[in-house]
């Protein structure tokens, strides 16, 4: 792992085994890009891959040199309008009414370990000797502002970060009016673009779509990541699938408005940006002020879509979400949402909790409608504080109840909302987003406290801080439950209505902040109408999401295995829930349900109580299964084996780090007439180690058989073999 500096030719060469990314100092200054990719060895010099030449219609940087237009240069962090026509990184409005600007290269440090953002997540190291970071510094004379690229290379994985911040030395005011995270400029286009795209109940689904000229991109102007499209884009080769061949990965680490763009020029260059989106931003930055972007994870793969997924698992299992739940198990819960909704009391809880104890469940979850007036959803958010009539022990006396079963308690809350018949609205009706003079869209009959002001945080967080010192508090599921309309705040000037919906994400980020760092023991998890907001930039602060509020087993397949093309199995919130399910209206047995939430932290969200009693044992074996090998589920290497969007079935596995075992999950979705044979090949296993398949002597195989020659599935031993949607696991032990 190195990053060198090639003084005499101003060439930055950032490498480790996996990659080769090259930075070029131009003639004007500025910086080009002249290769990323697979590792090259380092040499003197690659200026030889600066493309440039005589093109029709373009402008040339100076006078008389027809070989330099920036149109046709491979750019770092290109601005628009001095000989580039594509769209930019960046873009600054100064008083005069000008929005061009000259930034060059004025100096750089390179230093081992990594830097925090200030107020926003991002990928961190334990040791400084797990990466190198380089800082590029640029200056406009003209503007008296700098501009700092940082970048960091990890020393085990193909992962290269990337940030910017600009300063305001100048003595006149300047806007920022397009601040993007990163910009890469590959010299081709023969790539098919992958998005994970989708709606509520469906997140994440994987779309592909080749490259043509043109723009295309996904975006999210909602407030929040959202449940519609991800923070995240790769670019693969046509030929490139799970196993093999080239594929460029970028996340985002962000929970906000953001834009992840591909255009491809006339001349066949392609261009990636990804960043905070600019359309309703504006940051006015006043002498002296600085605007930090989040960061850009850049991921490269020339071992296919799991080569880059795993990647990222890696790095956003052990880098990015911190603290004390980051590598140890998750307990595995009971929610009692679909089992009671609002209709609940303290009798009525005990006694699933009760059940749960029973069945080896480890932890309680209290859902929506403990609070206030909260009967139902038009009432009480906002007031943090207990009902009485339903808990007239409070949620103190209720958490006491709980661990006197032997379990942990876990509560709900919705903090960044509030109902209009809610004590919080009454008081404070401006702390609501809204614009003057027109009315405020409601969305579940709740409306979006404005946290982009500093003392509604701090009202939230007083009230939440309270609970969780009172009460014997164990989980917090934090849910948001509708977007940003009428985006304005009455607290901020009219020339700062541009920095609403980034001060808000920064509240939020602010609020997690102050909760985990008071509260190191509780685990969080995020959710927003299930995975609305499922994001590296959450992930920093809340291990776990809600993956979807869709528990269907068939249709979580194919969530989840969207889902894993960036974020670790141990960050899917995944539950067996009551059929008919409440989503979808589909029956799947017990068994099928379980076997997809095992790759995801696994629980329960049903009425144990209407369970017959075989079916509670069925729950019985499962919650011993899940917690013999949830550990090597959480922390093993996943790979995706056959693709649910594609066909009937969907497989998938995860191997232990030592390779020593293994789970596998098949699913088949539609059962047939008189079906043919089919092997399931496993992937990540040791060729020359032996495996014993679910426990039977007679089933013993080499790992290079298993991964080559395959399982024979045997529809016989399919569970709900007579019917759809019927599934089976493959446990692999070393022998």
């Amino acid at each position: 792992m190195a990053i060198v500096f090639h003084e005499n030719t101003g060439e930055f060469h950032l490498y480790n085994e996996h990659l080769s990314y090259m930075i070029k100092i131009l003639d004007n200054g500025q910086l080009g890009n002249l290769y990323y990719g697979k590792r090259l060895r380092d040499r003197d010099t690659f200026g030889h891959l600066l493309e440039g030449g005589l093109k029709s219609l373009a402008a040339y940087v100076f006078e008389n040199d027809y070989y330099f237009s920036l149109q046709h240069t491979k750019q770092e962090y290109p601005s628009y309008g001095t000989t580039d026509f594509r769209y930019p990184a960046f873009e600054i409005k100064q008083e005069n009414g000008s929005a061009i600007s000259h930034f060059q290269y004025e100096s750089h440090v390179i230093y081992k370990g990594k830097k925090k953002l200030k107020g926003l997540p991002a990928t961190y190291v334990e040791q400084d000797s797990e990466a190198v970071s380089l800082e590029i510094i640029l200056y406009d004379s003209v503007l008296h502002s700098r501009l700092v690229l940082s970048y960091t290379i990890y020393e085990e994985l193909p992962v290269i970060t990337r940030n910017a911040k600009f300063i305001n030395h100048g003595e006149q005011q300047i806007r920022l009016t397009r601040a993007l995270s990163a910009a890469v400029d590959l010299p081709d286009y023969d790539f098919e673009s992958v998005h994970l795209a989708g709606a509520w109940s469906r997140e994440r689904h994987v779309k592909y779509r080749k490259l043509e000229q043109g723009v295309q991109s996904i975006h999210s102007l909602r407030g929040a990541s959202s449940a519609e499209f991800n923070p995240f884009l790769a670019l693969k080769r046509p030929q490139a699938d799970e196993f093999a061949g080239e594929v460029y990965g970028f996340s985002l680490v962000y929970s906000g408005n953001f834009l992840a763009q591909v255009e491809v020029d006339t001349h066949h260059m392609t261009r990636v940006t990804l960043g905070i989106h600019p359309d309703h931003f504006e940051w006015p930055l006043q002498a002296g002020e600085t605007f930090q972007t989040p960061e850009a994870v850049l991921v490269y793969s020339n071992t296919g879509l799991n080569g880059m997924s795993q990647a990222f698992h890696r790095l956003y299992r052990t880098r990015l979400a911190r603290g004390k739940w980051r590598d140890q198990v998750r307990p595995i819960l009971i929610n009692n949402w679909e089992a009671t909704s609002f209709d609940f009391d303290e009798s009525k809880v005990l006694s699933i909790a009760s059940t749960a104890k029973e069945l080896g469940i480890e932890m309680f979850v209290l859902d929506d409608g403990w609070f206030g007036a909260r009967n139902n959803d038009r009432a009480g958010l906002g007031d943090w504080y207990v009902n009485r009539e339903k808990l007239p022990d409070g949620i103190e006396g209720l958490a006491k109840k709980i661990e006197a079963l032997g379990m942990k308690f876990g509560l709900w809350f919705e903090p960044e909302m509030v109902n209009k018949d809610s004590d919080l609205y009454r008081a404070h009706p401006d702390w609501i987003i809204h614009t003057p003079g027109r009315a405020a869209s409601p969305s579940r009959n709740q409306y979006v406290l404005d946290y982009s002001r500093k003392e509604v945080v701090d009202y939230i967080y007083g009230l939440m801080s309270n609970l969780l010192r009172e009460s014997s508090i164990s989980y917090v599921k934090w849910d948001m439950n509708r977007y940003i309309t009428e985006c304005y705040s009455t607290a901020m000037e009219a020339s700062e209505q541009g920095k609403v919906f980034h001060r808000y994400i920064l509240g939020v980020y602010d609020l997690y902040e102050r909760l985990t760092s008071e509260f190191p023991n509780v685990l969080f998890e995020s959710c927003s109408s299930g995975g609305a907001r499922f994001d590296p930039g959450i992930l920093y602060y809340a291990p776990q999401t809600w993956t979807s509020d869709n528990t269907d087993a068939i249709e979580r397949i194919k969530i989840q295995y969207g889902t894993s093309y960036v974020y670790p199995v141990s960050s899917m919130g995944a539950h067996v829930s009551e059929v008919p399910n409440q989503q979808i209206g589909r029956i799947t047995s017990l068994q099928t349900r379980a076997n997809v939430a095992y790759f995801g932290a696994f629980g329960y969200e049903l009425d144990l109580n209407v369970l017959h009693m075989d079916e509670r044992e069925v729950v019985k074996r499962q919650v011993q299964f899940a917690k013999k090998h949830r550990e090597f589920i959480q922390q093993g290497v996943f790979y995706r084996l056959m693709d649910p969007f594609k066909g009937n079935v969907a497989a998938w596995i995860v191997v232990s780090e030592n390779k020593s075992e293994a789970l596998a999950g098949y699913y088949q979705v539609l059962n047939g007439v008189n079906l043919e044979w089919r092997r399931l090949k496993l992937a990540g296993l040791d060729e020359q180690k032996r495996y014993c398949v679910n426990g039977d002597q007679d089933r013993i195989h080499y790992g290079d058989e298993l991964m080559n020659a395959g399982l024979v599935i045997d529809h016989r031993k399919l569970c709900a073999s007579d019917a759809d949607f019927a599934s089976i696991l493959f446990y692999l032990n070393e022998v």
